[in-house]
Parts: structure tokens; C-alpha cells; sequence
């Protein structure tokens, strides 16, 4: 099992657009393209609280490759990320990194 933690920094004040999107929209398509999530967090102390981070699992990066592409590609996504985007961008910049756990983590 491979994890995708992925950090998303908000434009200021537009973190309620994103929590909502990925809510009302992003989580049912994920759900169309079998991607699944390990969890979300948002940040209460830490360098800034316009942060949402969250955990993907894939059990190969081939995996990973084929089910993104076809979740990026998807014209339902596209048309309602476009809506969700018409007073402004909401995402400023985002990070991920591809994560292996240890031979003594208790996720595997």
C-alpha cells in the first residue's frame, strides 16, 4: 500500500469553498473512479490555517497513475470545479509526496 499525502494551501479566507467542494462534489467522483481517501485534516495550531491535508491509498503507483488521469480528465469534475471556481480561485498551490510506511507503522 502506497499513501499520497497531498497539502493543499487556500487562496486567504477560501477554505470553507474547498472543504465544501470536496464534500458536495470531489468525493462523489473519486467515489466513480474507485479512489480512496485515508483522511482529512485541517490545521488548528501549525504555520497556517489555511491548509487542508489529506491521505489518498493506492496499491501501486500504476494504480495511482490510471485512476487520477481519469479523475482529472472527467468532464463532471472539470464543469463543477470550473462553478465552484467562478468568484475566484480557491486553491493558491499544492503539494503531495508519495509515502511507503515502515516495517513497524501501524498503517501498511
Amino acid at each position: 500500500m502506497i499513501h499520497e499525502l497531498r497539502v493543499y494551501r487556500c487562496v486567504p479566507g477560501r477554505l470553507p469553498a474547498l472543504l465544501k467542494r470536496f464534500d458536495t462534489i470531489t468525493l462523489g467522483i473519486w467515489k466513480k473512479h474507485g479512489i480512496r481517501q485515508a483522511g482529512f485534516w485541517t490545521t488548528i495550531v501549525g504555520e497556517s490555517s489555511q491548509d487542508l491535508f489529506y491521505l489518498l491509498e493506492w496499491d501501486s503507483m500504476a494504480e495511482r497513475e490510471q485512476k487520477w488521469t481519469a479523475f482529472q480528465s472527467d468532464p463532471e469534475w472539470i464543469e463543477k470545479r470550473a462553478g465552484t471556481e467562478k468568484d475566484g480561485a480557491i486553491v493558491a498551490n499544492v503539494t503531495n509526496a508519495f509515502l511507503q510506511p515502515t516495517s513497524f507503522s501501524s498503517v501498511k
